[in-house]
């Protein structure tokens, strides 16, 4: 089982050399992590973008663009459309989005023709390492799905729960996370965290052990766990935190990295092949490791 981050990037040396396809290629801090990523032997890189953008990025970022194969596409979500298209094809494993919006790679991903359609639904993870910290934590939805619904937030915990059996978590204890342990009619997150534990106990979902609602304390410390007296297999060891909706995940996201100096690889599954969607804020190892992520995924 893979421990850290670092360990994630051995896992990817393991499943030999990928082909990425960076769409809109014209940003240095992904062509940073795209060199790195090649550097270690891990990936082959198809750029497309507007060319000079690209080289201009590339001088910027110190990166030698001779390593890296050029597709020239001025527009951007044409761009996306070519890249999912090499991956539809099986010319490349995995998409990067490089400087176009999210909304036009989804776009493409979901397009129905060339696209990566499987009838699953989409949904962003990332798995965290924290200071300290002995093993790794994924968490999700806190980038795409703004508030998913009982059946969503079903197919959200079951692709988490696939990625966790990728990284050598054979049976990885998951938190339907809420703002209390306990049933209360008043907050819908406590009824669909109850209907999603029992889900997975009738073998709705599968591969997991499920409980909720927990509380964050209680679901990652065993202290919080004990002196609350919450008997569960998952209270203070979860490996998964299933959050309520996109603005608890993206508020626990951001104070993860912002001030408790975590660290993270974050990817968007349940597509054909996975699709790296790094902000631009985002530190260049975060995109260093969602790339690696993506192609132990790929």
């Amino acid at each position: 089982m893979v421990r850290s981050l670092r360990d994630i990037v051995e896992l990817a040396k393991a499943r030999g050399t990928k082909t990425c396809v960076v769409v809109a290629a014209e940003d240095p801090e992904v062509l940073l992590a795209m060199d790195e990523a090649v550097t270690h032997g891990i990936a082959r890189s198809i750029l497309i973008g507007n060319l000079r953008g690209i080289e201009e990025a590339a001088d910027t970022a110190g990166v030698d663009i001779s390593k890296h194969e050029l597709v020239e596409e001025d527009d951007p979500p044409t761009a996306a459309r070519r890249g999912v298209q090499l991956v539809s094809e099986g010319k490349a494993n995995l998409v990067v989005k490089g400087l176009v919006s999210t909304s036009n790679v989804l776009k493409a991903v979901l397009g129905k023709d060339g696209g990566l359609r499987t009838g699953r639904l989409l949904s962003h993870l990332s798995v965290f390492e924290m200071p300290g910290s002995d093993r790794l934590v994924i968490f999700s939805d806190g980038a795409m799905n703004i508030s998913p619904s009982l059946e969503e937030k079903a197919e959200i915990t079951q692709n988490a729960i696939d990625v966790a059996h990728v990284l050598g978590m054979t049976n990885p204890r998951v938190a339907i996370i809420a703002a209390i342990e306990y049933l209360n009619s008043d907050m819908p997150a406590t009824i669909d965290a109850a209907c999603i534990s029992k889900m997975a106990e009738r073998g709705q979902i599968k591969g997991g052990i499920v409980d909720g609602p927990l509380a964050l304390d209680n679901a990652i410390s065993p202290e919080s766990a004990r002196i609350k007296g919450i008997r569960s297999p998952v209270a203070g060891r979860a490996d998964i935190l299933i959050m309520p909706d996109i603005e608890a995940g993206n508020v626990f996201y951001k104070t993860l990295v912002y001030m408790a100096d975590g660290c993270c690889a974050s990817v968007v599954t349940g597509a054909g092949a996975p699709v790296v969607l790094t902000s631009r804020s985002d530190s260049h190892a975060s995109k260093f490791y969602s790339l690696a992520l993506g192609i132990v995924l790929s």
